[in-house]
């Protein structure tokens, strides 16, 4: 028996879909595994495991983001010139520019914006440094 043809792919999800799913799935896992940090108010939280965790996070965050980012805008800028495909072409120029975006411009100031609300809301306002 043939199954026919094959048929393309509907059910895929567009990247903002995508973005979306992630972002829920961090918020979900971060509101279950931060209970008992968040429960620690003030300087208390300051000297948890938690809040040194999510210290080092934000410094591979804030320095690795751009050192990737760099790197791979870096790499598609030189790659450019020697390919001859216009289409190929187009998938490197996007490349350099969602690493130029993404890893040089939106991982630094996100980071700033969330050191802000822990130092600020979640932390009591005590300056944990983050």
């Amino acid at each position: 028996m043939d199954a026919g043809p094959p048929t393309e792919r509907v059910d895929q999800f567009s990247p903002l879909t995508r973005v979306g799913l992630v972002a829920g799935l961090s918020v979900t896992v971060l509101a279950l595994a931060t209970q008992p940090a968040a429960a620690q108010v003030g300087s208390a939280f300051c000297q948890s495991d938690m809040a040194t965790t999510i210290k080092n996070l934000f410094t591979l965050i804030q320095f690795g983001g751009p050192l990737v980012g760099g790197v791979i805008a870096l790499g598609a800028i030189v790659a450019t010139p020697t390919v001859r495909r216009a289409g190929m072409k187009r998938e490197i120029k996007e490349i350099r520019n969602q690493a130029i975006i993404w890893g040089i411009i939106v991982a630094p100031l996100g980071t700033a914006i969330v050191a802000f609300l822990l130092n600020n809301v979640v932390a009591g306002g005590s300056s944990c440094g983050f």
